[in-house]
């Protein structure tokens, strides 16, 4: 920047910041940061998706007066009763979590019923999931898996030993684990062993967790490993739960540009007991393989392969007989395949595969005739994706599944129900609504739950039949007092992205007061992950895709003085193949010049939108974003809030990275680095961190303080003893780290004096 442009910038600065605006009173925060206690009140029959049980049932989560309820219902019989006693569980779940739990405010969203009895949930305060037994009433964590732990699915943590219980063939008469390094097989009738022929390098190991046996019990297969990486990140816990010293806790690690565990299969003939090391000539450099499956009649086994760098995945099959490998489906792509989603469904014991392909530049459904080979057929084409296969049908021969976009100028975010033959014919549509469905298909295929929603559409929950006729009204959404409280849904806005064309969606959410005739600093809250697209799309503020807290968050922030918006650019999922291929090799984009496209149209319609002041935060892929809008466009984005952000894809985890940024590590990395480019800092950032993130490494935060420092730039920094990646969310008796947010933006957008919270009256300890 020129010096006569940096004291035009700085000449603006100081304008705006010495408007004058009425300062939110303690009373104001408090309202705000209570927000989510009194609106739950407010509402009745506001559902969550529904899940099906094994049979014609199936149970939902709804409010009611006091909070929430777990509710089974029959779509045979009609009937619905509470899916347990919420008071037992309540008194049961005290046992494990040692907090007492309002029985209409169970401390969790979701239960899975496990067929003997017991539900499993993962409370809060409960460290994992707990299993209840619904006939006594006692609650005990689940006992997890004795795996070998797998960080982020790529490196085997050999400091714990493997699970080497002894697989048993199908027919009893052999068992299979390691002696030492190697598969070993065992005869049940004497216990004598039989060593297998070798094979293979020396410094590779053989998974007795990966033994899986062929249904005729002839062959066996497991993959032998040469072990990757075993970084291991390093967090001291400074104020242990407490009191006492400070405690260092290690975790594996894996990050970008390490090596991964490399698998490769090894097939093994019984009688013989050849063991043959499968040719990877069709799945070299790995990134990871799948679990093995065989098929059912024993002719081969299966295993799904994504080479390293994302650009390639395929299904390979393995042939018992001969050992030869061969790639029955795959997809390939110029920059990245998105294996964040299902890609397979296979059927008909592996002869057919179901595979959702991004080929003609959309998301769409193929087939593929494993046995006759040649291409496969496109079962759905056009201008919309398939989001999501919801069941497969082999009987009937149908695919149900979820799309959007095929609305020419409605939201191209809703999904809605199709179902599609797999011996082709036109898709049917089976939901017609202008709203968000969530379809949960019964697993007899006889039945559908759909409940449909938008931002300002309370939830509507109807039971159909597979043909689409409705057989009831479940539940319908009652938002009667809280409009009479003074709720206001937020409201959409489209604009043109940066080719001018492309249509950019986002949600804008004002004061509850709002007053047309004055002008309000903006505030974005940002979170630009490949991985999905954010913008809610179901009833505020109760989203259970994009989650109600973070709407209620955005409401009670705007009701200090601000309007607060979030929008999907380009980058993000669930447009084209080009919309989302914008963030390969390129997160530091963000989607800014689509964001920043959107807000100056809407600023040019709305004269109380003043994009003269507009703030930015965001968590994680969102603290990144943050940090980068202040960056990367300070002329815009004047002010930022980062939680626990991954500002340098080299110091966080290997999954999420390499996935949008490729291997090898190259200079694009540097590129979208915050630490590289922390020198460029403008305007005003603080930075949340909790000192104990499991998620995206604490140093990534510490490194661009180091930057910062060495720059000479003045910024905030609050760093939370204990916290994880999570932290904030439930921090001290009014969510401080939330009020240290809001109070940031007061100052700094506002230009107005925050409570003097150190004076206040604190009767928690």
């Amino acid at each position: 920047m020129s010096r006569r442009m940096a004291m035009i910038a700085a000449a603006a600065l100081l304008a705006w910041v010495g408007v004058a605006h009425a300062a939110p009173t303690a009373a104001d925060y408090e309202r705000s940061l209570g927000l989510r206690e009194r609106w739950i009140g407010l509402t009745r029959n506001v559902v969550w998706p529904a899940q099906w049980l094994p049979d014609h049932r199936f149970h939902y989560r709804k409010t009611v007066e006091g909070g929430f309820r777990f509710v089974v219902y029959d779509a045979a019989t009609g009937s619905r009763a509470d899916a347990f006693d919420h008071a037992r569980l309540a008194e049961a779940l005290r046992a494990v979590t040692g907090i007492a739990h309002d029985p209409l405010r169970l401390p969790f969203e979701q239960i899975a019923f496990d067929g003997d009895g017991a539900v499993t949930m993962h409370p809060e305060g409960a460290g994992g999931r707990v299993r209840c037994d619904l006939e006594a009433y006692a609650c005990a964590p689940e006992q997890a898996q004795a795996r070998r732990p797998r960080a982020f699915g790529v490196v085997r943590d050999l400091s714990v030993p493997a699970d080497n219980t002894p697989r048993r063939s199908p027919d009893g008469r052999w068992e299979a684990f390691a002696d030492g390094d190697r598969i070993v097989l065992r005869r049940t009738l004497d216990g004598s062993l039989r060593r297998l022929a070798d094979a293979g390098s020396a410094e590779a190991f053989d998974d007795p967790e990966s033994i899986q046996w062929s249904p005729d019990s002839r062959y066996l297969a497991f993959y032998r490993v040469v072990p990757g990486t075993a970084r291991r990140v390093t967090r001291v816990e400074t104020a242990p739960p407490g009191g006492g010293q400070p405690q260092v806790r290690t975790q594996l690690y894996p990050k970008p540009g390490d090596a991964v565990d490399v698998e490769r299969p090894v097939l093994v003939e019984v009688d013989s007991g050849r063991a043959t090391l499968v040719d990877d000539a069709l799945f070299g450099k790995p990134y990871r393989l799948s679990p093995i499956r065989w098929r059912a009649d024993g002719r081969a086994f299966a295993f799904d392969y994504v080479r390293r760098g994302h650009q390639h995945v395929a299904l390979i099959e393995v042939a018992a007989d001969s050992g030869v490998a061969r790639a029955i489906a795959r997809e390939d792509s110029r920059s990245f395949v998105d294996i964040s989603r299902p890609y397979r469904h296979e059927f008909d014991d592996g002869r057919a595969v179901l595979w959702i392909s991004e080929r003609d530049g959309w998301r769409h459904l193929y087939l593929h005739d494993v046995v006759a080979g040649g291409p496969p057929r496109q079962l759905t084409r056009g201008e919309w994706v398939v989001r999501e296969v919801l069941a497969v049908d082999e009987a009937r021969r149908v695919v149900w599944f979820a799309a959007s976009g095929m609305d020419p100028g409605r939201d191209p975010y809703r999904r809605h129900l199709f179902r599609v033959g797999l011996d082709g014919g036109e898709p049917v549509r089976l939901t017609h609504v202008d709203a968000d469905h969530d379809v949960a298909v019964s697993p007899d295929g006889r039945w559908y739950v759909d409940v449909y929603s938008r931002v300002d559409v309370p939830p509507v929950m109807e039971l159909r039949r597979a043909d689409g006729t409705l057989v009831a009204e479940v539940e319908r959404g009652d938002i009667d007092a809280l409009l009479a409280a003074g709720w206001r849904p937020p409201e959409p806005f489209v604009a043109k992205g940066r080719d001018g064309a492309t249509d950019i969606w986002g949600l804008v959410v004002r004061p509850r007061d709002h007053d047309p005739g004055k002008r309000y600093p903006v505030i974005e809250n940002i979170y630009a992950g490949p991985h999905d697209s954010f913008v809610p799309g179901t009833f505020w503020p109760f989203g259970y895709h994009s989650g109600g807290d973070k709407a209620i968050g955005m409401q009670a922030l705007a009701d200090l003085g601000f309007i607060v918006v979030q929008i999907d650019g380009m980058g993000t999922a669930n447009r084209s193949k080009a919309f989302h291929d914008v963030a390969w090799k390129n997160l530091g984009d963000s989607g800014f010049p689509d964001r920043i496209a959107w807000h100056r149209a809407l600023a040019a319609r709305d004269p109380s939108y003043d994009i003269t002041r507009v703030g930015i935060y965001g968590a994680s892929a969102g603290g990144q974003s943050t940090l980068g809008g202040l960056l990367f466009h300070p002329e815009f984005y004047r002010v930022g809030v980062a939680w626990n952000g991954c500002y340098d894809n080299r110091m966080d985890k290997i999954s999420w990275n390499e996935q949008w940024m490729g291997w090898p590590v190259d200079d694009s990395y540097a590129r979208a680095s915050g630490v590289e480019n922390a020198h460029r800092l403008q305007g005003a950032l603080l930075l949340i961190v909790g000192e104990q993130d499991e998620n995206v490494d604490p140093a990534s935060t510490m490194q661009v303080v180091a930057a910062l420092v060495r720059a000479g730039k003045d910024f905030d920094l609050l760093a939370i003893p204990g916290g994880g990646h999570a932290v904030g969310r439930s921090t001290g008796p009014i969510g401080y780290v939330h009020r240290r947010q809001f109070d940031f933006f007061v100052r700094h957008l506002l230009a107005a004096q925050t409570p003097r919270w150190n004076t206040m009256v604190d009767d928690h300890p």
